[in-house]
């Protein structure tokens, strides 16, 4: 057996275990936050800073309103596609029949794959990370007004290293705002310096874990202890902002949502950037990856 073949075959060193314990644990983040600095990017030196310090970072206006105008259009036109619902992408609420959200949605809109390219994006993700980007996941989201479910809180982190093999905390995601985020229409609330910590998870993947509905999932879901400690040492922000704008949050940043009853909508674009020199290997707590449209394995760097 030559060297290489047996350094191929070593096992990946896991600094961050996630279920395989039957106690949750709060692990120390080994990971920088910001990989750049002022000069590499668009984002200015203490703007960084405050990104490293909190875990996230809102933008009050990123696109225009014309380009507004067109993704909305672009979010009526997917909703209406009877066909597209069949799409095993596409997530369709069955008491009312729409479209809830898209996976993959830089692959099947020409106009969303031009968000996802776009260099106001592209270029903070690479400043962020210190190298170039793929994308790991897209996603638009639609949350109708009544009718907003909301997602319990959750570290995008632990379920992209346990489920597909992500192994550092090197991605980043923005979440670009189609409707207006006020506090009480469902908008995302984030623990701010949640991102330092690791909450490591009990239980263990079931087979095709991600087919059932987030609100059903108990695997991957953080503990009420570890939340509360996380929240008494952190605080809570809430997320809102006009349509246009933005938020760029830390792959491990603790956030959730609660539901939107009152009649103003919440949707946006949702847009992961993950570093090339992390890309995924095999899962760390699941038997095989995710399918491809919810963690990709093409690595190829964002053009």
């Amino acid at each position: 057996m030559s060297a290489l073949t047996s350094k191929i075959e070593q096992p990946t060193m896991d600094d961050y275990p996630t279920r395989k314990e039957q106690t949750p644990a709060l692990l120390y983040r080994k990971d920088p936050a910001v990989y750049g600095d002022a000069a590499s990017g668009p984002i200015d030196t203490e703007t960084l800073a405050s990104y490293d310090a909190k875990g996230y970072l809102q933008i009050e206006s990123l696109i225009t309103r014309d380009e507004l105008e067109a993704y909305r259009a672009e979010l009526a036109r997917i909703g209406s596609d009877d066909e597209l619902k069949k799409d095993e992408r596409v997530v369709v609420d069955q008491a009312s029949d729409e479209v809830r959200s898209v996976f993959e949605v830089h692959r099947i809109s020409p106009v969303f794959a031009e968000l996802a390219r776009d260099p106001r994006l592209v270029d903070r993700a690479r400043q962020i990370l210190g190298s170039d980007v793929y994308i790991h996941q897209s996603r638009l989201n639609h949350e109708p007004g009544f009718s907003g479910t909301g997602a319990f809180w959750n570290s995008d982190f632990e379920t992209w290293h346990a489920e597909d093999g992500m192994p550092r905390m090197r991605a980043v995601g923005f979440s670009v705002a189609l409707d207006d985020a006020h506090g009480h229409n469902g908008s995302p609330m984030v623990m701010p310096g949640s991102h330092r910590t690791f909450v490591s998870c009990v239980g263990e993947t079931p087979g095709d874990h991600y087919r059932e509905p987030p609100k059903q999932q108990e695997i991957g879901t953080p503990d009420q202890n570890s939340l509360s400690i996380l929240a008494e040492q952190h605080g809570i922000d809430v997320l809102t902002g006009p349509a246009g704008g933005a938020h760029i949050l830390d792959a491990n940043c603790m956030h959730g949502s609660s539901g939107n009853i009152t009649p103003f909508p919440r949707s946006n674009v949702f847009v992961v950037y993950n570093s090339v020199e992390n890309a995924c290997e095999a899962p760390f707590a699941a038997s095989e990856p995710r399918p491809r449209y919810l963690g990709s394995r093409d690595f190829t760097p964002v053009e």
